[in-house]
């Protein structure tokens, strides 16, 4: 891997997305975080509409099997919609799938509405600086310790319950491209379940299957924040709902299924 790799998430060779070290994810070091691929493919979505009034409004991605760090294709059909236009995306490593997604695009025009603007629940960033520590989850390169700056808001990460942190991508998303403003939201967004823990990752695990990703605008700062609550039933199944904000504001929620499981059964 050439030097470009380790300053991006992703490199592009051909065809082929190559993930970095800066990808990786808690779960396993062959495996990337769900917010690396997830952010690849919705800023691979807005490349392919190339219309800056067509605004990514929602992002589902269903992770079939963990993302490997691995070189990575994606291939998408689009759909002729003028006012809603649809993505459909998959993410293969050696011709086998391992992500699929479908980004929903809505075209923003003036209707002279004017936003309800509520109080702020979060500190700025510049006022937060209690850093992402999770017990258990090892500081090595990866996306969670070193692509991403992230403070804490309220609650606490070395603790279970419910917390909000704010989230700034440090490295571009692929080497020498713009991450765009939803390419940020997107990549925050799937950091609910290890914000928000209420199990003890030496004991479970937790992983998403899926992220759900709903925006009604795009960000307009670098800091997108994340308000996370995870709830889980005896089954083994849990959810973790998002609220998503800029700055200035809401800016969406998102959601995500969890397949739970002991780690010694």
């Amino acid at each position: 891997m050439s030097d470009t790799s380790r300053e991006a998430v992703f490199v592009r060779d051909g065809d082929l997305f190559v993930p970095s070290e800066l990808g990786r994810g808690p779960w396993s070091p062959d495996a990337l975080h769900g917010g690396a691929p997830a952010a690849l493919l919705a800023g691979y979505a807005e490349e392919m509409v190339g219309d800056p009034e067509m605004l990514l409004a929602r992002l589902t991605m269903e992770l079939v099997r963990p993302v490997p760090l691995a070189p990575l294709t994606v291939t998408a059909t689009m759909g002729k919609g003028r006012s809603v236009r649809r993505v459909e995306l998959t993410l293969s490593h050696s011709e086998t799938v391992v992500a699929r997604a479908v980004a929903l695009f809505l075209k923003g025009e003036d209707q002279g509405i004017e936003p309800r603007l509520e109080g702020h629940p979060l500190s700025g960033p510049e006022r937060c600086h209690e850093p992402f520590l999770v017990p258990g989850m090892k500081q090595v390169t990866s996306f969670h310790y070193t692509a991403m700056d992230i403070r804490v808001a309220h609650g606490q990460t070395v603790g279970p319950g419910p917390a909000a942190a704010w989230f700034r991508l440090k490295y571009p998303v692929v080497a020498g491209e713009t991450v765009s403003p939803a390419m940020s939201a997107v990549a925050a967004a799937d950091f609910g379940n290890g914000l928000s823990w209420i199990l003890p990752i030496e004991e479970f695990t937790f992983v998403n299957t899926d992220l759900t990703v709903y925006l009604n605008r795009h960000p307009r700062s670098e800091w997108v924040a994340l308000d996370s609550r995870m709830t889980v039933e005896s089954n083994g199944i849990g959810l973790v709902r998002s609220d998503l904000y800029d700055e200035q504001g809401l800016i969406g929620v998102a959601q995500q299924n969890l397949f739970v499981r002991a780690r010694n059964r």
